[in-house]
């Protein structure tokens, strides 16, 4: 009931202001921003919509409406999905990669935080949030090179994959957060937590526009955020603790057997200042266990279960997987598991908001407009990776196509040469 007062409330009010505005304009439209002539076009009528639109956004998809403010106003536009929430869209590969590679430095940074963010993150300090800067290098250093470092993934031991694929994501995510010692009520805990924050964590979104107001109107909600945020640091703390303890009697000796929290627990991060160093509080630390496990899971699950629907409705493509694995792994007993050594003698196969960062004071540059630095700055993904221009009917299920002598062949997924796709990003970040 408040989510559709709020909304009828704020389009009443985007409305009367859109209807003020366009009188004031003499009834012509305007394909740009009213505060910046330098910014990327874009329909401005859409803000009498905006609430809507961002409701939609948080349930549905505006996919629709994106693809169709792009073949109006090309490759790079503004959504202004409220008066003051403009978002620059990149829906081009090309003008992805002038932006990402080519001026790299220039949106590498992240768009302010809202209220949520502020709170689960402990004020940007993860690295989804952080800005681009000593803060962000830190913590993206230790996590590539300390604990998803082949040395260290080879020892964290096996996990039974049981259940639904959520339950076995949850499971693996957890064992390697805060170790392999973790008893079943520990797991349990931490997967149940984490599943009730993937689900609420969207509808916290709300609390991005006027804060102050949102509060009000959704005084159930915001205490259940900071109910949420006290009930991760009371399941979260106490195995940080005990991660800590074990690290200080010397039972954690070996590189290869750290654990996420075990890499945090010694990390040195930029002092507010920059000027010195401190250690990460155990606040700061409950933030990156949060990021840790929320953010694969989605996504590993997807992937997962299309490539199992798909391998079901291919049998021919699945019955040259399994060529392909007798052809390293010989053919076993049909209950054989398959060693992770005998990987990478298998064949090879080939976003998040960005903003203009705080070395482009006036904002960032690209084909020939002005993003200022308050902007996000978002990349269609899905439709860039479904180019028909770059990949021959790319709704068919064709791995082949990353083999050699497929159209992915030479394909380069960190996007240094050309974009192509960005499954994993591209540029600084």
């Amino acid at each position: 009931m408040e989510d559709w007062l709020y909304y009828s409330l704020s389009t009443a009010f985007c409305l009367a202001l859109s209807i003020v505005l366009w009188r004031a304009t003499g009834g012509k439209p305007s394909g740009s921003p009213p505060t910046s002539s330098f910014m990327p076009l874009g329909p401005t009528s859409l803000t009498a919509f905006g609430p809507l639109l961002l409701l939609a956004w948080t349930s549905v998809n505006i996919e629709s409406v994106v693809r169709a403010a792009r073949s109006w106003y090309g490759p790079v536009f503004t959504l202004w999905l409220l008066p003051s929430f403009p978002v620059v869209f990149i829906a081009d590969r090309a003008a992805a990669h002038r932006a990402l590679v080519q001026r790299g430095s220039a949106f590498a940074d992240r768009p302010p935080a809202n209220l949520a963010t502020r709170i689960f993150s402990s004020d940007q300090h993860n690295i989804t949030s952080a800005g681009y800067g000593p803060l962000w290098r830190a913590l993206r250093r230790n996590l590539t090179g300390r604990c998803l470092h082949p040395a260290s993934m080879r020892e964290k031991g096996a996990v039974v994959v049981e259940g639904p694929m959520h339950e076995a994501v949850f499971h693996v995510l957890t064992c390697m957060c805060f170790g392999m010692g973790l008893d079943d009520g520990a797991v349990a805990a931490v997967t149940e937590l984490q599943r009730e924050f993937l689900k609420a964590v969207v509808g916290f979104q709300v609390f991005g526009s006027r804060p102050k107001v949102t509060r009000v109107l959704f005084w159930r909600r915001y205490r259940r955020m900071l109910s949420m945020r006290r009930r991760q640091e009371e399941v979260f703390v106490p195995l940080i603790r005990a991660c800590r303890a074990a690290a200080a009697a010397g039972e954690n000796e070996g590189f290869a057997m750290e654990c996420y929290v075990d890499s945090l627990i010694g990390l040195q991060i930029p002092d507010d200042d920059g000027v010195g160093s401190r250690k990460l509080t155990d606040g700061e630390i409950v933030a990156l266990c949060t990021e840790f496990l929320s953010e694969p899971v989605d996504s590993m699950v997807n992937v997962m279960q299309l490539s199992m629907a798909n391998l079901v409705a291919r049998p021919e493509i699945q019955a040259k997987l399994r060529a392909e694995i007798r052809n390293v792994a010989g053919d076993g007993d049909g209950n054989r598991i398959l060693p992770e050594e005998h990987l990478p003698r298998m064949p090879p196969s080939g976003a998040t908001r960005r903003r203009a960062s705080s070395d482009a004071r006036g904002g960032a540059a690209l084909d020939g407009f002005t993003v200022p630095r308050e902007v996000s700055v978002n990349f269609t993904l899905g439709d860039m990776a479904m180019d028909a221009k770059v990949w021959p009917e790319p709704a068919e299920f064709r791995p082949e196509r990353f083999m050699t002598g497929g159209e992915g062949d030479d394909l380069d997924l960190t996007g240094s040469k050309e974009i192509k796709m960005m499954p994993f990003g591209a540029g600084r970040r």
